[in-house]
């Protein structure tokens, strides 16, 4: 009997320390990335600075792109959440940690001089470097266009980063970020200069970009913020916050294109 017992014992023995087995042998359809977004920033800082504020804080990212030499620093598997992006919206996703991936870019941001903002240049081999990353992610995760998203869209109120010196237009040349058609821009743009569509359809607009935004119709600060968001990534070179026609334009076509 003792023999038996042992002999069960050991069987049993052997089979926990073979540990947990799983079969992988079955793969399920009904799945896709966790990824969902990729959200640009940039440092305001040089890059040893970056380099300690997103290894040495609480504050990471995925990525940082240096800017002499575009070195591609990884941070944070992309399969771990980055912590760079904080209190974010966008079309109707909150904390966006969890479903993008942060990439920060070596750039001073701006600083106040008596003649106004100076805002630094993003060098052309960053940029190159950039778009080789972002292709290889978008690829990766079979993400759709529209999800190469700025910190400044998902929090419009707090936010400016890359801000109106980053390339957009460039993004959108390569096929990563939509792009609104400037013929019908033109044509857009000539009605709306005799008749400006009130605050409130901006709002609605700016909603269906996937902006978080009030619907009371007031132009408020916050209204002003994400227009001047919208602004700095579709028309750069005035991101003053206020309605005009030639904003518009570019928002009601850039909705029409993706069906919105």
């Amino acid at each position: 009997m003792k023999s038996i017992c042992l002999a069960l014992f050991l069987v049993l023995l052997a089979g926990c320390s073979g540990g947990l087995r799983i079969d992988d042998s079955y793969t399920a359809t009904g799945q896709n990335s966790r990824v969902q977004y990729v959200v640009l920033h940039y440092t305001s800082a040089d890059l040893q600075r970056s380099l300690n504020l997103l290894t040495q804080t609480e504050v990471s990212s995925h990525y940082l792109i240096g800017d002499a030499p575009a070195t591609v620093y990884r941070l944070v598997d992309e399969n771990r959440r980055a912590w760079h992006v904080g209190v974010s919206e966008w079309k109707g996703r909150t904390w966006l940690n969890s479903t993008t991936i942060g990439i920060e870019l070596v750039n001073q941001g701006y600083y106040n001089t008596p003649a106004g903002r100076y805002w630094q240049p993003f060098s052309p081999d960053q940029i190159d470097t950039l778009i080789v990353l972002l292709k290889d992610i978008v690829k990766r995760h079979q993400l759709p266009l529209g999800s190469i998203i700025a910190h400044s869209d998902v929090a419009p109120q707090r936010k400016v980063d890359p801000g109106p010196l980053f390339p957009w237009k460039r993004l959108a040349d390569e096929g990563l970020v939509p792009w609104p058609n400037e013929a019908a821009v033109a044509r857009q743009q000539a009605l709306f200069a005799t008749s400006l569509p009130s605050v409130q359809w901006f709002q609605e607009q700016l909603a269906r970009q996937g902006y978080t935004v009030p619907q009371h119709g007031e132009l408020d600060e916050a209204t002003r913020n994400v227009i001047a968001a919208f602004q700095m990534k579709y028309r750069p070179a005035n991101y003053d916050g206020q309605p005009d026609a030639e904003t518009a334009a570019r928002l009601l076509v850039l909705n029409l294109q993706a069906g919105a």
